[in-house]
């Protein structure tokens, strides 16, 4: 029987300390020749809505509307409790959207055919997706494209809750004003 069944193992050598390490990028986000007309994207992350964020988000932008703000307001809707801000479940499918979508846009150019389906309230968690409906070269600056999406925020039982159409400027690969801004280091990571 062997004493160590239970015991971590060892783990892999470093490797060669005089070897450089390989620098491997993180994501970088889509430029404009990798949106294709018909793709759809799953954004990776969902989102929580807190009772703070909805209280913060309303008050922040000043909509006095007790119905978001205020809990006995809120049981005396329809609803029976107080609704997330509509514009805070905007924000946050727009914020969803930018790591497939517009992490080197550079211009929102307008939105469109915005639809709120479904109330949201503190304690739902939303997922978004968006669909490419058209892209184009665009005429002025030939290091970008102007692409169209549709966008559309699920809550956690599947419900449609928003919906709209976004424009965009977005950076063709290689651009000047693309280019990584992360600094050279002084000094090597080393293990």
């Amino acid at each position: 029987m062997t004493e160590n069944r239970g015991a971590a193992q060892a783990s892999e050598p470093a490797g060669d300390p005089a070897r450089e390490p390989a620098v491997k990028p993180g994501w970088q986000g889509r430029f404009y020749e990798d949106f294709e007309i018909g793709d759809v994207y799953q954004h990776p992350l969902g989102r929580t809505v807190s009772e703070a964020d909805n209280t913060w988000f309303t008050l922040l932008t000043m909509n006095t509307n007790q119905a978001h703000f205020n809990a006995e307001a809120g049981r005396a809707s329809e609803f029976g409790r107080p609704l997330v801000v509509s514009t805070l479940t905007i924000a946050i499918a727009v914020g969803q959207s930018v790591t497939d979508l517009t992490q080197n846009a550079f211009a929102n150019l307008g939105m469109d055919k915005l639809v709120l389906t479904h109330p949201v309230f503190a304690g739902d968690t939303l997922f978004s997706e968006s669909l490419v409906l058209a892209k184009r070269e665009s005429a002025s600056r030939p290091q970008a494209g102007i692409v169209t999406v549709k966008t559309r925020t699920l809550n956690q039982q599947g419900d449609e809750v928003l919906s709209f159409e976004r424009t965009f400027y977005v950076h063709k690969r290689g651009a000047d004003r693309a280019r990584s801004t992360f600094p050279t280091a002084k000094t090597a990571l080393r293990p």
